[in-house]
């Protein structure tokens, strides 16, 4: 293994293990009250409780921790839930997409507080909220001057690709549909042990050669990792909701009601601006 590769390996492990430190510190188990399996809540049960049990992932757009203080847009947006309808917010980070989808439907949380892409698969297994913002997915790959052989400049390009995802996200149904548009194969690689900001960081470090993830997330890491390019879109924008159990339409509702009042205030306005500066409005 050269000294570029371990220097990568390093960097991905040492986030993954800051991650896990971070989570440990901050959400002892003791704060993290294990629910029945297959017990989903509606809004009554929650309020009974006066807690929401919400579930995210950890990067640098959704939640993370800055000073010992807890931030990410998400994050923003579950505590003003909360703080509007006075509960107390219980985050739990997950980077597999999987196992948030399990824990959701088993009970465990009352809320996907993460940018779910509405897809037809996905409406079929959780109820889906309305939009809480825009987003695209985007080829992440390393500039041309790193080596031009490799790079894409357009969709066709990818024909015969391998490209990089969290494993179970949505991103895949549209790569396979991409591969349909351009009349070729697009092969994908499932990866279940890192998040998108540790394939960015393989991509960057020459680990692998293709990912694909969420712009907002891309572009959180491109000042860090100038040799990264994200020009290539994979997707158009499209809107991104979060997501509950169908067992809970009460809960569904009264975030429903509380996003259409609270998207048009300048709070959420503030807080869009501050992590999602990249995206416009949904």
């Amino acid at each position: 293994m050269n000294i570029m590769r371990k220097k990568s390996w390093w960097l991905v492990g040492g986030g993954i293990g800051a991650c896990c430190v971070a989570a440990l510190l901050l959400f002892p188990k003791e704060s993290q009250p294990e629910l029945p399996a297959a017990a989903s809540r509606d809004y009554a049960e929650i309020v009974a409780e006066g807690v929401i049990h919400a579930v995210t992932e950890y990067n640098s757009v959704s939640f993370y921790v800055s000073n010992d203080t807890l931030s990410g847009f998400h994050y923003a947006l579950i505590e003003a839930f909360a703080q509007a309808h006075g509960l107390k917010a219980d985050v739990v980070p997950e980077m597999s997409f999987d196992k948030r989808l399990e824990g959701l439907n088993a009970g465990k949380y009352d809320v996907i507080a993460y940018s779910l892409l509405a897809t037809s698969e996905l409406k079929d297994s959780i109820a889906l909220t309305r939009p809480v913002a825009l987003n695209k997915e985007v080829l992440v790959q390393r500039k041309a001057e790193a080596d031009s052989s490799l790079f894409i400049k357009s969709q066709l390009e990818l024909a015969g690709k391998t490209l990089h995802v969290v494993k179970g996200s949505p991103t895949i149904l549209r790569i396979h549909n991409l591969g349909d548009e351009i009349g070729d194969t697009i092969y994908i690689k499932e990866v279940d042990q890192y998040g998108p900001e540790q394939l960015i960081a393989l991509v960057a470090h020459g680990d692998i050669d293709y990912a694909v993830c969420d712009e907002s997330i891309a572009r959180a890491l491109a000042d860090s990792l100038p040799q990264i390019d994200i020009s290539t879109d994979i997707s158009f924008t499209q809107f991104y909701a979060w997501g509950v159990n169908k067992q809970a339409p009460q809960l569904l509702d009264s975030i429903n009601v509380w996003l259409d009042n609270f998207v048009e205030t300048p709070a959420y306005k503030a807080i869009y601006r501050k992590y999602m500066a990249s995206s416009r409005l949904p």
